[in-house]
């Protein structure tokens, strides 16, 4: 038996699963946390409290709580120790796309409110912080320009700060319009910065048409063929890219990063 075989008797139900870079992960409820391998391995490493003796899995989980029941001290110490565990930064963010995902369910069924949205924002930015020695590791070439900000009626910046240092890490220079900003402002910018890519983020479902309304104005003012124009955030999908008339979509930091490097010629 493989040192990574689970014992049998576990109690294992997927929530569900996601393929990336060649490897398989599963997130399951119940007694294990996550399964997570090659495809054409044998067995698959199982990450949980039960298994594998407090391995980083466990610690991301608890850094996704957290973050989404805005524990500020709670927060910032977990993703203190995920750094010094040295936990792949793609994991790490990936939890924090988790984290907000959740935050902004909870703002729709009316759990959270604008305060809450506000307090969420502020923690991400500390983690943003922590995170920007790990994500830049040496100063890239340059790569491109990229205009950013929050679709008009949402003041959220979840995840926008993380996806601005992500791009900033990888060369790209990066206007953040920051939040509630208008269509009127992000042609503005495309006329001043002459940037190849346009992103658009929302936290919450009212905040497609807002996106819509933007893509709109530029095609408007003559501009919608000079740049790409990406949507993302935890209520895009792809119906979302079709009824805004984007050019690609966003879920999650890395997809986002790739979409984005091949629209503009960099590996």
């Amino acid at each position: 038996m493989s040192p990574h075989t689970p014992p049998i008797d576990w109690e294992l139900r997927v929530e569900n699963m996601a393929v990336s870079e060649g490897f398989m992960e599963v997130h399951m409820k119940g007694r294990g946390r996550a399964v997570r391998g090659p495809f054409d391995d044998i067995y698959i490493g199982l990450f949980c409290n039960d298994y594998s003796g407090g391995t980083s899995m466990s610690v991301v989980e608890e850094f996704v709580e957290a973050i989404a029941d805005l524990k500020e001290k709670e927060a910032l110490e977990l993703v203190k120790k995920l750094i010094e565990q040295k936990v792949d930064i793609s994991t790490v963010l990936d939890g924090i796309r988790r984290a907000s995902d959740i935050i902004g369910k909870r703002f729709e069924e009316g759990k959270y409110f604008i305060s809450d949205l506000v307090m969420a924002g502020e923690i991400l930015k500390e983690i943003t912080e922590m995170l920007k020695p790990v994500i830049v590791e040496e100063k890239p070439k340059r790569a491109g320009t990229v205009v950013i900000g929050t679709a008009q009626g949402d003041i959220h910046d979840i995840g926008k700060n993380i996806v601005v240092a992500v791009l900033e890490a990888n060369g790209f220079e990066v206007i953040d319009l920051g939040v509630d900003v208008s269509p009127e402002k992000f042609v503005e910018a495309i006329r001043k910065y002459n940037p190849q890519v346009v992103g658009i983020s929302c936290l919450i479902t009212e905040g497609i048409e807002g996106m819509k309304r933007i893509v709109d104005t530029i095609k408007a003012a003559g501009l919608r063929d000079k740049v790409k124009i990406i949507i993302g955030g935890g209520r895009v999908d792809e119906y979302a890219c079709k009824y805004v008339e984007a050019d690609g979509w966003t879920r999650d930091v890395q997809t986002g990063l790739e979409t984005i490097k091949g629209w503009v010629g960099v590996k």
